[in-house]
């Protein structure tokens, strides 16, 4: 294989948008916009089987820089910061140690919080990181740490090996790095316009 790295190009200014079922599911489907606004990028997903919204705040460099999830109320119902070093807090300021290296996040309902570690580090062709995440349980906002081990086997695709759910998918990435399809787990829907 050649020693290849390839950056995926920024977004357009008028924003992206992407969809996703669930692999099992096809009656419900994830609707993803990815901003750009405040000098960082806002990702806002709505996801239908787990009736759920999050919200992503990444830095120009694809760094996490704020999450949220909402469920049924108007307030976040799970709302982390962090100080993009790897040290964790809730917004009412609450330090969360259990979370501190952790460089990203995990949501086991899609497959967009991917996307921020494959744009952010650029791996050659054959190379494999490991990383710390911050893996959150959108029913009961439970939120641990967790190891994710990812290999980039060709220009778009990867291989993803999540150590909490003894999982190992191969998948892959469109031109801007996002998921396509995640076998047996999500599956991307061509949009309207296209």
């Amino acid at each position: 294989m050649p020693d290849v790295s390839v950056s995926y190009p920024a977004f357009s200014a008028d924003g992206h948008a992407v969809r996703w079922q669930p692999w099992d599911d096809p009656s419900t489907e994830e609707a993803l916009t990815i901003t750009w606004e405040n000098e960082a990028w806002t990702a806002c997903g709505q996801v239908g089987r787990e009736r759920v919204q999050y919200v992503v705040r990444i830095s120009p460099t694809w760094h996490v820089r704020q999450f949220l999830l909402f469920r049924d109320m108007d307030d976040p119902d799970l709302w982390l910061g962090t100080d993009g070093g790897g040290r964790w807090g809730e917004i009412n300021g609450a330090h969360r140690p259990e979370l501190d290296g952790c460089l990203d996040i995990d949501l086991d309902c899609t497959p967009f919080t991917n996307t921020i570690p494959i744009r952010r580090m650029l791996l050659h062709v054959g190379d494999t990181a490991e990383i710390s995440v911050a893996s959150i349980d959108v029913d009961t906002l439970a939120v641990v740490a967790d190891r994710h081990r990812y290999t980039r086997l060709d220009t778009h695709r990867w291989r993803l090996e999540q150590q909490r759910l003894d999982l190992e998918v191969e998948f892959d990435v469109d031109h801007h790095g996002v998921p396509v399809d995640m076998p047996e787990r999500f599956r991307r829907l061509r949009s309207p316009q296209a």
